[in-house]
C-alpha cells in the first residue's frame, strides 16, 4: 500500500493546483510590465497578494481619483494567495475560540464585523462579475478522536453563547454529510464560510483593479524604503516611487520595516490534489453538501472538492525551517507528502487507487497570537497588516480597510478596536526562535493524542503566546 501511495505521490506535478489550471486554461493574464523609471503617487501599495489587491481596490472605490501604484516582485497571486485551499473565513481572530481568549469585551464587535466582511467581499465579487468559483457552502469540522468530540461540543456551546450558530452533528449525521468512516461527531456553520479558487480571485481583482486605474508593475522587488520631507520613496531596480502614503502587504516575506522581522515568522503548508473523480466515487463519499471539511486536532487536515471534482487535501504539518528559512525547494517536501496521502486513504478508505494530481506547498506568515496585527510607521505614513496566519483569503479585506483608515489618520470603528491598537509577542531570535516551535510542535502532536495539553502548552496558554499554522 506504501509502496503504490508513493508512487501516487510521486506522479503528481509539483505544482499549485489553481496556479496551474489558470496557465493551461488560458485564464491566467499576461504579466505587468515592471518599473522603468521614476513615478509618483497618492498610495503606493506593496505586495501583490490578497492583502494588496484589497488595498488597492479599496482605496480606488473610497477616491475614485487617488492615484494607486500596486507593486509585486514577482507576479500577482503566486505565493499564498494562489497556492491556498479557497476556503474564505470570517473570523478575524483566527476562529472565536481565539478571539474569545484574547479580547473577551470585544468579541461581539469582531464577529460582527467579521460577517460584515464575508457579505461585503461577496458583494464585491458580484458587482465586477469577478469569475471565481465563489459559493457560499459553509464548513464542516469532523471530530476523529473522542477528546474532540468533547472540543466541538464546547464550540458549538460558545458558539451559541457569542449569537453565532454552529450545529453539532452526530456521527451518524457527520457520515451522511461526507461520507468517511474516521468520523466520531461533527459539527456545521452554514453562515461563516464559503469557498472559492483563490488564484481566479486573485486575477479577478488585479483586473478589477486595472479597470479603476491603479497602476500594476510586477517583476519589481522593492528593495528600501525612505521617508523624506514630501513623502515616501521606494527604490526598486530600476526606478524609484515616490508616495504620499504606502500600505506594506508583504505579509510572509521580510518586512521592510526591520523592526517587524520578528513579530512573525513563516510557516509551510503542504497539500495534495487528486485527479477529478468518478461519478462512482464522488457517490461513494456523498459530499452532496459542497461544504469545506476540516478535522478537530492541532495538526488538521482541511480538505474539499473543487468545481472539477477534484478533492484538495492539505495541512497536518505546519513546518518552520531554522532561521526563518525562505526559499523555492521548500515548497516540495516529500515526507509531508506521502503522510498526507496516507491520512487521505485512512479517511477515505473506498478511493483507494485515485491519483494525484498536484503536489505543492508554500509559506504563511503566523504570529504569537494567531491573527493579524496592524500599525503605522514613518509619521503615519506607512501602514502594515501583518501574521494572518492561513486565514487570509477574507481577512485581508478586513485589514486593508484597516490600513486605509489608519493611513487617512481619521480614527473608525476598526481603528478603535483593541485588536487593532495592540500587537502580538515576537518571536524570539534564533536558536531560542527554533527551538520553541518544534518544542511547541511536538507538544501540540502529544496532546492530539491524548486530549491532555502538557507544561509547555499550558505556559504558552497563560502567556497568551504560540505557534500555529
Amino acid at each position: 500500500m506504501r509502496d503504490s501511495i508513493a508512487r501516487a505521490v510521486a506522479a503528481a506535478a509539483p505544482r499549485p493546483l489553481w496556479l496551474d489550471l489558470a496557465a493551461t486554461t488560458g485564464r491566467a493574464p499576461e504579466s505587468s510590465p515592471a518599473l522603468a523609471g521614476d513615478t509618483t503617487c497618492d498610495l503606493a501599495v506593496v505586495g501583490g497578494g490578497f492583502s494588496g489587491l484589497w488595498t488597492a481596490l479599496l482605496a480606488k472605490e473610497r477616491d475614485p481619483g487617488r492615484d494607486v501604484v500596486l507593486i509585486e516582485a514577482k507576479t500577482v497571486g503566486w505565493a499564498a494567495s494562489g497556492r491556498n485551499g479557497g476556503f474564505v473565513s470570517s473570523s478575524l481572530t483566527h476562529g472565536l475560540a481565539n478571539g474569545a481568549d484574547r479580547w473577551p469585551n470585544e468579541i461581539a464587535t469582531l464577529e460582527r464585523l467579521g460577517l460584515a466582511n464575508l457579505d461585503e467581499l461577496e458583494q464585491t465579487i458580484a458587482r465586477y462579475g469577478i469569475d471565481c468559483s465563489f459559493q457560499r457552502k459553509g464548513k464542516m469540522w469532523a471530530a476523529t478522536r473522542p477528546h474532540e468530540s468533547r472540543a466541538l461540543e464546547h464550540m458549538c456551546e460558545l458558539a451559541a453563547r457569542h449569537g453565532r450558530k454552529i450545529t453539532p452533528l452526530s456521527g451518524d449525521q457527520a457520515r451522511a454529510r461526507v461520507g468517511s468512516p474516521t468520523y466520531l461527531s461533527g459539527a456545521l456553520d452554514t453562515e461563516g464560510y464559503a469557498l472559492v479558487d483563490p488564484a481566479a480571485l486573485a486575477y479577478g481583482l488585479r483586473a478589477v483593479c486595472e479597470r479603476l486605474g491603479v497602476r500594476v508593475f510586477e517583476g519589481t522587488r522593492v528593495t528600501d524604503l525612505t521617508a523624506t520631507p514630501k513623502g515616501i520613496v521606494l527604490a526598486t531596480p530600476y526606478g524609484r516611487v515616490g508616495a504620499d502614503r504606502v500600505a506594506l502587504a508583504t505579509n510572509v516575506f521580510p518586512s521592510l520595516l526591520r523592526r517587524l522581522r520578528l513579530f512573525t515568522v513563516p510557516v509551510y503548508d503542504y497539500v495534495l490534489a487528486t485527479e477529478p473523480l468518478s461519478s462512482g466515487q464522488l457517490a461513494s463519499i456523498g459530499w452532496d453538501g459542497g461544504e469545506g471539511v476540516s478535522d478537530c486536532g492541532n495538526q488538521f487536515h482541511y480538505y474539499r472538492r473543487t468545481p472539477d471534482d477534484r478533492i484538495l487535501w492539505g495541512g497536518y504539518d505546519a513546518v518552520y525551517h531554522y532561521g526563518s528559512g525562505l526559499r523555492p525547494e521548500l515548497d516540495q517536501r516529500p515526507e509531508t507528502f506521502l503522510k498526507l496521502a496516507e491520512h487521505f486513504h485512512r479517511t477515505f478508505p473506498q478511493l483507494e487507487g485515485v491519483p494525484f494530481s498536484h503536489r505543492w506547498g508554500g509559506a504563511i506568515d503566523t504570529c504569537t497570537r494567531f491573527t493579524a496585527f496592524y500599525g503605522t510607521a514613518k509619521a503615519g505614513r506607512v501602514a502594515y497588516a501583518l501574521g494572518f496566519t492561513g486565514l487570509g483569503v477574507a481577512s485581508t479585506r478586513f485589514g486593508a480597510n484597516v490600513m486605509l483608515d489608519l493611513l487617512s489618520g481619521t480614527p473608525t470603528e476598526r481603528t478603535e478596536l483593541e485588536m487593532v491598537r495592540s500587537r502580538p509577542i515576537p518571536f524570539p531570535p534564533e536558536p531560542l526562535r527554533y527551538t520553541g516551535v518544534e518544542l511547541t510542535r511536538r507538544s501540540m502532536a502529544a496532546a492530539d493524542d491524548t486530549g491532555r495539553r502538557n507544561l509547555w502548552l499550558r505556559t504558552l496558554d497563560r502567556l497568551g503566546v504560540g505557534f500555529d499554522s
